[in-house]
C-alpha cells in the first residue's frame, strides 16, 4: 500500500488507489488482503497486501494534486505567503484569483483551533553554517505556506487550524497550484547545493522531487481528467470527526465549515473529468455508499450528548450542511453511473494502462531510486529466479511431510504449488481472524525487544480495529497513522472482517493468509514494519523527511522487516515458514513484474493471472484482486522491491564498512531515524558519519 506527503501523505500511503486518500501524512500503506471487492491502492499504502498509501497509497503520492487516490486538489486560502525576506510573494495573495472559495466565517480557524495546532516550530540550528539556516528558513516558510494553499495536506499533517477549509478542485485551483509549484522550484532551484551540509543537502532534493513530482502530475499525468474516485471528501471529514485534537463541539463546527463546499467540490469534480477510465468510475461509484456512511457518522456525533455545546444556530446550520453534502455525493453517484453506461456503449473511455513515457517519468519521481523502471523490472526477473530456485529445494524438503508417496512434478511450479497448496489449510477461523491479528500484535513486540533488534516506543501503542466501512473496497490491512505534527495521536491497525464473504471467498483469502503468511503480513504492516517505522519517522529531525517521504523507503522497510524477523530466528527457522516468506516475498518482486507489464508491456488480464496464479502461486480471488489493482494504480506496486533491494544493499556495503564495529539494532535505528527518506539518500548521511 499508502500515500509524497506520503501516501496519504500514503499515505491512507500507501499508496495507492485507496479510498479517498487524504493528502497527506495519515499513512496507510495497504496490504492486500482484499476481503471484499477491494483494490489496493498507493498509497495511500495505501504495502503490499492491500495501496494507501497512502497511502495507504501509494507511499510515494504528491500533496498538490489529485494524483493518486490520496491527494485531492486544493484551493487557496487568502492567507499571505511566507515568502521569505525580501522574496516575491507566492501566487495566492490576498484578493489574487486563487482566493478560496469558502466564506471568511467558516473558513477562519478558532482560536481554540489554532491552539490545537502545535505552536512549535523547528528553527534554524544556532550551531548551523549561515547557508543552512537561510536554506531551513526557506524550507519552513514553504511548508507553511503549502498548508495554507493546501489545507487538506495540512489536516492530513495533524494542522487542525485548517479543518473547517476544503480544498474545490477545480481550475482556479490547480492554476494557483500550478503557479505555486513553479515559483517555489525557481527558489529551490537558485540554493546552491554544495554550500549545505548532507543533511540540508538531502532536504532539498527531497524538496526539489516533491515540486517537480507536483509539475508533472499537474501538466502531463492530469489524473483529475480521467479519475473520478480521487473525488472524495470521506477521508478528512473521519479525520477531523474521529481525532480528538478539540471537544467534540469544535469539531463539529469545523466540520460544518468543510461540509459548506461538499456541493462545489463535486460539481468541480465533475467539470474536471474529459475522458475518464471504466476501472475508476466503477470505483467512485462503489465507494459512494462509504462516503455516506461518514456523513452519518457525523449525524450521530451531532445528535449525541457530547455534541450540546453546540448552539442552536450551529446545530440548524449542520444539519443543513450534512441534507445539502448527502444530496451532492448521491448526485455524484448517479452522474457517473450515466456516464459509465455512456462509456460503455461508445466505447470513448481512456485506457487505465499508463504508456511507457508516463510510466518512467512517474517510477522517477515516486521511487527516486538509482535504477529507471526497465532496470527495476530486469532486476525483478533475476531476483525471481534465485527465489524460485530456494522454494524448489524447500519443495523437496516438505514433499513426503506434505505429499506422502505422490510422484513428484517434473515442472517446477506445480510441484511448489503442491507443498504450498497443502500447507494453506493451516489457517485461522474466518470469524478469529480479526481477534488473531490483535492477539499476534504483543508477541511481535515481545520478540523486537527480546531479540535487540529494535527500540520499541511502549507510549505509542497500536489499535487493531476493523477498518472503517468508508475506507473498505480497496485496503484489507493497512496502517493508520499520525503526522509529525501530531505524534500523540493513536495509531490504528485496520483489518477488514470476512462478514460479507461468501464461504469461497473466505476460504480463498483464509488460504492466502494461513498461518505461516498471517504472521508475516503482522510483521509487514505492524511490527517492525509500517507502525514501527512510522513510530520512528515522527521524531526525525528533519520535518521535510518526515512530511515528504519515499514510499519505497517505507515499503522496502516493512519487506526488509520480514526478511530481518526470519533471520533473528522467528518461526524456528521451519522450512514451512521459510517457505511461505518466499512466497510472500516473491509477491514483492512480481508486483514489479506485473506493473510494469501491464502498464509499458501491455500484458493481459489472462497472462497476468498466469504469471500470479501458475507462477507465484496466489489464490484465484487474491489474483484478480490484484489485478483489480493494477488497473486502478501504476508505480506503487513496484516500491515493496525497489525499496527492500535498496536496503538489503546498504545493510551489505555498512556491514563492509564497519566490519567488527558492525551492530544490527544500531543499523536498524540509524536508518530510521532520518525519517522516511528515499533509501539513497539514508544512504549518503550514514556515509557521512
Amino acid at each position: 500500500m499508502t500515500a509524497p506527503l506520503f501516501a496519504f501523505l500514503r499515505t491512507r500511503l500507501g499508496s495507492p488507489v485507496l479510498p479517498p486518500l487524504q493528502p497527506l501524512l495519515r499513512f496507510s500503506a495497504p496490504h492486500e488482503i482484499q476481503a471484499r471487492e477491494r483494490l489496493e491502492p498507493q498509497g495511500p499504502r495505501a504495502t503490499d497486501a492491500v495501496p494507501a498509501r497512502a497511502a495507504r497509497t501509494r507511499v510515494a503520492t504528491t500533496v498538490l494534486t489529485a494524483v493518486t487516490a490520496i491527494a485531492t486538489v486544493t484551493a487557496l486560502s487568502g492567507a499571505a505567503f511566507a515568502a521569505g525576506p525580501g522574496a516575491a510573494q507566492p501566487a495566492g495573495t490576498p484578493g489574487s484569483a486563487a482566493s478560496a472559495l469558502t466564506s471568511s466565517a467558516d473558513v477562519a480557524p478558532s482560536a481554540a483551533a489554532a491552539s490545537a495546532a502545535p505552536t512549535q516550530v523547528v528553527a534554524p540550528s544556532s550551531t548551523a553554517s549561515p547557508a543552512d539556516q537561510r536554506f531551513q528558513r526557506l524550507a519552513h516558510d514553504f511548508i507553511e505556506a503549502l498548508w495554507r494553499l493546501d489545507p487538506d495536506a495540512a489536516v492530513a499533517a495533524g494542522r487542525y487550524e485548517f479543518a473547517a477549509r476544503l480544498n474545490v478542485p477545480d481550475d482556479k485551483s490547480r492554476a494557483a497550484q500550478l503557479r505555486f509549484v513553479r515559483q517555489w522550484l525557481q527558489r529551490f532551484e537558485a540554493v546552491q547545493p554544495e554550500r549545505l551540509s548532507a543533511a540540508s543537502r538531502t532536504d532539498l532534493g527531497q524538496l526539489l522531487n516533491k515540486l517537480r513530482s507536483d509539475h508533472f502530475a499537474l501538466t502531463e499525468l492530469r489524473e483529475f481528467e480521467w479519475n473520478p474516485a480521487n473525488v472524495n471528501v470521506a477521508s478528512l471529514l473521519d479525520l477531523v470527526l474521529n481525532t480528538d485534537y478539540a471537544p467534540l463541539p469544535q469539531r463539529l463546527r469545523a466540520l460544518s465549515g468543510r461540509l459548506a463546499q461538499v456541493p462545489a467540490y463535486y460539481r468541480a469534480g465533475a467539470a474536471s473529468l474529459r475522458q475518464p477510465t471504466l476501472e475508476h468510475t466503477q470505483l467512485a461509484i462503489d465507494q459512494a455508499p462509504g462516503v455516506l456512511s461518514v456523513l452519518d457518522d457525523i449525524q450521530k456525533a451531532l445528535d449525541s450528548e457530547a455534541a450540546k455545546g453546540l448552539s442552536k444556530a450551529d446545530r440548524t446550520q449542520l444539519q443543513q450542511r450534512l441534507t445539502a453534502a448527502r444530496t451532492a455525493v448521491q448526485g455524484w453517484r448517479e452522474q457517473l453511473t450515466q456516464r459509465l453506461a455512456a462509456l460503455k456503449a461508445d466505447g470513448s473511455a481512456r485506457s487505465f494502462r499508463l504508456g511507457q513515457a508516463l510510466y518512467d517519468k512517474k517510477f522517477s519521481y515516486d521511487i527516486q531510486s538509482a535504477h529507471s523502471a526497465e532496470q527495476m523490472y530486469r532486476k525483478a526477473l533475476a531476483a525471481r529466479e534465485a527465489l524460485l530456485t530456494r522454494m524448489d529445494s524447500l519443495a523437496d524438503q516438505l514433499w513426503s511431510q506434505t505429499q506422502g508417496d505422490a510422484p513428484k512434478p517434473t515442472d517446477r511450479f506445480a510441484k511448489i504449488g503442491a507443498v504450498i497448496h497443502t500447507l494453506s489449510a493451516q489457517h485461522v477461523k474466518r470469524e478469529d481472524f480479526v481477534s488473531e491479528i490483535r492477539a499476534q500484535i504483543p508477541q511481535l513486540e515481545r520478540w523486537i525487544v527480546d531479540h535487540d533488534l529494535l527500540t520499541m516506543d511502549p507510549s505509542k501503542p497500536l489499535m487493531v480495529r476493523e477498518t472503517p466501512v468508508y475506507q473498505r473496497g480497496v485496503a484489507g490491512a493497512g496502517i493508520e497513522a499520525p503526522g509529525p505534527y501530531r505524534p500523540q495521536d493513536r495509531t490504528y491497525y485496520n483489518v477488514t472482517p470476512l462478514d460479507d464473504l461468501t464461504d469461497a471467498q473466505a476460504e480463498s483469502t483464509l488460504r492466502e493468509y494461513n498461518h505461516w503468511i498471517l504472521q508475516i503480513l503482522n510483521i509487514h504492516e505492524a511490527v517492525p514494519g509500517h507502525y514501527t517505522q512510522l513510530v520512528h519517522a515522527n521524531k526525525s529531525p528533519s520535518l521535510v523527511k518526515a512530511l515528504f517521504g519515499n514510499g519505497a523507503m517505507v515499503e522496502g522497510w516493512a519487506v526488509y522487516g520480514e526478511r530481518m524477523m526470519l533471520e533473528s530466528g522467528y518461526g524456528n527457522q521451519a522450512p514451512e515458514m521459510w517457505l511461505m516468506y518466499s512466497k510472500w516475498n516473491l509477491r514483492s518482486v512480481t508486483n514489479t513484474l506485473l506493473d510494469y507489464s501491464v502498464h509499458v508491456l501491455g500484458m493481459s488480464q489472462d497472462e497476468a493471472l498466469d504469471l500470479l496464479m501458475r507462477q507465484a502461486f496466489q489464490t484465484e480471488r487474491e489474483a484478480r484482486e490484484k489485478w483489480r489493482r493494477v488497473q486502478l494504480t501504476s508505480v506503487q506496486l513496484t516500491s515493496y522491491f525497489s525499496g527492500y533491494s535498496d536496503i538489503m544493499e546498504l545493510r551489505e556495503q555498512r556491514r563492509q564498512a564497519l566490519g567488527d564495529r558492525f551492530k544490527l539494532k544500531d543499523f536498524h535505528e540509524e536508518f530510521l531515524s532520518y525519517g522516511s527518506a528515499p533509501v539513497p539518500v539514508i544512504a549518503e548521511l550514514m556515509n557521512q558519519r
